[in-house]
């Protein structure tokens, strides 16, 4: 019984989950050179949701036999082909960046002042905020200048050595805040 968990019915699975592993391997490698630097940067929300789909196509089509392996490399080499549309697309056309991207949001203003409703709204508590101002090595929150939650969901601190120093405002440019006026 045991064995049935964990030797396949026949060698040949296990050759085929190898030749469809190194297919799948070579096409994703192929396609990410010809996609350029950006394909798994996650730099979007969409970016971050075409890496997981290629992982789940990936993952699929090398432990199954549906797909085959054919298509699966389809489906990898369509997804890579829309990542890069949109990624034209949200450069020349504004309102697209709006549908493809969350906007970053700002969680402490200068001075760390804690922007509470900005908090709200990202889901963030007072202490996700100082896990990432300890990974920032502040030890005084008046040296922050800004902590920015990003549209991938990753936190950033700008601390500086002079307290309550605003950052720059191109730095803060498209950051929502609720809590006040647009940073």
């Amino acid at each position: 019984m045991w064995t049935d968990w964990l030797l396949p019915g026949s060698s040949s699975a296990i050759l085929l989950v190898v030749l469809s592993t190194f297919g799948m391997y070579l096409t994703i490698l192929l396609l990410a050179r010809w996609s350029g630097v950006r394909s798994f940067a996650e730099m979007s929300t969409f970016d971050i949701a075409v890496t997981i789909a290629i992982g789940s196509v990936f993952a699929t089509t090398i432990a199954s036999k549906e797909p085959a392996l054919l298509q699966g490399m389809a489906a990898v080499a369509t997804m890579f082909t829309i990542q890069l549309a949109v990624s034209r697309m949200r450069r020349h056309f504004g309102g697209f960046k709006g549908a493809t991207d969350n906007t970053p949001i700002l969680l402490m203003g200068p001075g760390g002042v804690m922007k509470p409703k900005n908090m709200r709204v990202a889901r963030v508590t007072e202490d996700d905020l100082r896990t990432h101002l300890r990974q920032a090595n502040v030890l005084d929150r008046a040296v922050v200048n800004a902590v920015v939650m990003e549209g991938t969901g990753k936190i950033h601190v700008l601390a500086g050595h002079e307290r309550g120093k605003a950052a720059e405002s191109w730095i803060l440019e498209g950051v929502r805040d609720y809590d006040g006026e647009s940073a």
